[in-house]
C-alpha cells in the first residue's frame, strides 16, 4: 500500500491588512508498487510511432524508432495490456491487428516486435488524429492506468486546424502522454501543448541512435507507477481565493488550469500517477484580511487517491505588525518563484528570437542566464552557454551566439521547466 506524506514550508505572518498566502507543499510518495498489480487496476500502453514520409530521410529515424519501440515492448511487465501504432497521415493500428489492445507476454511482445520490424514511412503528419485513436484504444481497456509515448520528427500537417485541440480534448483525463521529438524539425509547442494536457513530459532526442534508451526509460518509469492516479485536494475559506497551484519541482507545471470545483470550498489538481518520489507544489491563497494578532488556516492542500485522504498540509496565516517576522521570504518558496520566473523568460526569450527581435531574446536570456546562476540551477546554465555567451553573469549581460544549433536551443526549450530543487539545510 503506497504511503503519502506532506511537509509545509512558508512564512506565515502577514503584515496588518495583508491577504496573500504563498506556501511549498512538499509531497513524498513510497510503497507506490508496480504498475497495474497494486490495487489501483489494470495498466496499459500505448507506443505511437511517426511513420510519415520525413522518418526515412537522412539520418534513417525511422530504423532507430523501430529499434526503440521493440526495447520499449521489452519494459512492459507481463500482464500490461498494449498496442502499438503507426502514425501518419492518419493512425493505423501495428500491432494487435484487431482492434483493441493485446495482453503482454514473451509471445505477444515478440509478435510485435516481428510487426515492428515491418514499419515503413510515408505520408504527412497527423497527430490529431494519432491522439484520437490512442483514446479509443483507452477506452476498450479494461484499466485504470494509461500511459502512452508518443514520438515524432515533425509538425503537424495534413489535417484541418483545430483537429489536435479538438482531440486533446476528447483525451483529457483518458491517459497520460510522454511526447518525444526527434531531430529539429518538429514543433516545441505543439508537443508541448500535449503534453500539458496529458500530464507528461516532453523532450528532444537530436540524435537518433539516443531513441532507444530514453523509450526503455520512459517505460520503466510508466511501470513503476504503482498508484494510477493521485489528485491534490485544496480547501480554502469562506471569501478565499486558490490564485494557482504550481508544480514546481521537479518541474514546472501550472496545474490552475485543471482546477475541477468539488464543492464551494474545495478544488482538486489531477497531478496523474506516481511511483516512490518526491514533488513539490507551490500554492498561493487570497484570504480575507483579520485584525493584527488573529490566526487562521488559509488553506488544507489533502493528497487524495480513489477518494481517501492519505496526506494532509495545512497553510497557515498569522498577522502581525513586527516587520521582523512579516518581511520574511521563506527559502522555499522564493527558490521556485524563481525557478518559475527563469522557465517563462527562457520560453519568452526563445520566441522572441524567433520572432527576430534579437534585443529583446538577449535581455529576457540575459535575465535567465542570472536566475540559473543565482539558483544553481546547473544544467540550465550548460544549456543557456550553447545559445548565449555570458558577457557578466551578476548582472545579466549576454549575447547570442553569431551560431545556434537549432537542436540546442530546442533543448533549452524543452527543459526550460526542469527545475533544481530547494536546499532545505539550514
Amino acid at each position: 500500500m503506497a504511503e503519502f506524506t506532506a511537509e509545509v514550508f512558508q512564512n506565515e505572518y502577514l503584515s496588518d491588512g495583508a491577504t496573500d498566502v504563498h506556501a511549498v507543499v512538499s509531497i513524498t510518495c513510497s510503497g507506490a508498487g508496480v504498475a497495474g498489480q497494486t490495487g489501483s487496476g489494470e495498466a496499459a500502453e500505448v507506443i505511437i510511432i511517426d511513420t510519415s514520409g520525413s522518418m526515412d530521410m537522412p539520418p534513417n529515424k525511422i530504423a532507430s524508432a523501430r529499434r526503440a519501440a521493440k526495447a520499449a515492448l521489452n519494459e512492459l511487465i507481463d500482464g500490461t495490456w498494449f498496442a502499438v501504432v503507426s502514425g501518419h497521415s492518419l493512425a493505423q493500428m501495428v500491432y494487435p491487428t484487431h482492434p483493441g489492445l493485446a495482453r503482454s507476454s514473451e509471445v505477444t511482445r515478440g509478435e510485435a516486435g516481428a510487426a515492428i520490424d515491418r514499419l515503413r514511412s510515408g505520408g504527412a503528419t497527423a497527430i490529431g488524429s494519432w491522439i484520437d485513436a490512442a483514446t479509443e484504444l483507452f477506452q476498450q481497456a479494461p484499466s485504470s492506468q494509461r500511459h502512452a509515448i508518443l514520438l515524432t520528427d515533425g509538425k503537424i500537417e495534413g489535417e484541418a486546424s483545430g483537429a489536435l485541440d479538438e482531440a486533446l480534448q476528447r483525451a483529457r483525463g483518458v491517459f497520460q502522454c510522454d511526447c518525444r521529438g526527434v531531430g529539429d524539425g518538429w514543433v516545441v509547442s505543439e508537443l508541448r501543448k500535449i503534453a500539458d494536457t496529458l500530464l507528461g513530459t516532453v523532450d528532444i532526442i537530436a540524435s537518433p541512435e539516443d531513441l532507444e534508451a530514453d523509450f526503455e526509460s520512459m517505460i520503466r518509469t510508466s511501470m513503476s507507477r504503482g498508484v494510477a492516479d493521485a489528485r491534490l485536494r485544496v480547501w480554502a475559506p469562506q471569501g478565499s481565493q486558490v490564485m494557482f497551484v504550481r508544480q514546481v519541482a521537479p518541474t514546472v507545471e501550472d496545474l490552475t488550469p485543471r482546477a475541477v470545483q468539488i464543492s464551494p470550498l474545495v478544488v482538486e489538481f489531477p497531478t496523474g500517477g506516481w511511483s516512490d518520489e518526491s514533488r513539490d507544489y507551490h500554492v498561493a491563497v487570497r484570504v480575507p484580511a483579520a485584525p493584527v494578532g488573529n490566526e487562521r488556516l488559509a488553506a488544507r492542500v489533502e493528497t487524495v487517491v480513489n477518494d481517501q485522504v492519505l496526506a494532509k498540509a495545512l497553510v497557515k496565516a498569522i498577522w502581525s505588525i513586527d516587520t521582523d517576522l512579516t518581511t520574511r521570504i521563506d527559502p522555499a518558496v522564493a527558490h521556485y518563484t524563481g525557478q518559475a520566473q527563469l522557465a517563462d523568460v527562457i520560453q519568452r526569450g526563445l520566441a522572441a528570437k524567433s520572432a527576430g527581435d534579437d534585443r529583446t531574446a538577449t535581455v529576457l536570456l540575459g535575465e535567465a542566464a542570472k536566475l540559473a546562476h543565482d539558483s544553481g540551477n546547473e544544467s540550465t546554465t550548460r544549456l543557456l552557454a550553447k545559445v548565449v555567451d555570458v558577457v557578466d553573469v551578476d548582472a545579466g549581460t549576454v549575447r547570442l551566439k553569431a551560431k545556434i544549433d537549432k537542436s540546442d536551443e530546442m533543448a533549452l526549450d524543452t527543459r526550460s521547466t526542469k527545475t533544481t530543487r530547494v536546499n532545505r539545510q539550514p
